[in-house]
């Protein structure tokens, strides 16, 4: 069974897709091959962060806050983040959100059942969208070290 200690270090995600209820289908919400990285600290700390590969530039000679609001929309509707602390315990780790791009997450637990084989963590879990339950699996690598 997993635990702290396997979690510790940097992962690059590979892939996530959600299942859902009531449909066969599967979706990719940040297509085929999204950028990620999820980070797990010796102190227990956490911090996720998921994008398109290819995302909206905003224009380069301004600040992000004189940019049209419609522009801003596109650009972070293309990545996702949150952070805070976390947990595990038989096989489950829990993300106390702390912060988070969609500010709806900081207060949250988002709980994910953890399985690990060799250098790939698939993280599990379940939400309701709209009264649909939603199947999400996120597949993450053990990324390399860094060189000093």
């Amino acid at each position: 069974m997993i635990d702290k200690h396997d979690l510790i270090g940097a992962w690059q995600l590979e892939s996530w897709s959600i299942g859902y209820e009531d449909r066969e289908d599967f979706t990719q919400p940040f297509g085929e091959d999204p950028l990620g990285l999820l980070v797990y600290s010796e102190d227990g700390w956490m911090s996720a962060s998921i994008s398109r590969r290819k995302r909206p530039h905003l224009p380069g000679n301004e600040s992000p806050r004189k940019v049209p609001e419609s522009l801003k929309a596109d650009a972070y509707a293309s990545y996702f983040h949150y952070a805070g602390r976390f947990r595990v315990r038989e096989g489950v780790v829990t993300h106390y959100v702390t912060q988070s791009l969609n500010p709806n997450f900081p207060g949250t637990e988002q709980v994910r059942h953890a399985e690990l084989d060799g250098q790939t963590l698939v993280l599990s879990g379940k939400d309701q969208a709209r009264g649909v339950t939603r199947y999400h699996t996120l597949v993450w690598h053990k990324a390399p070290p860094t060189a000093d």
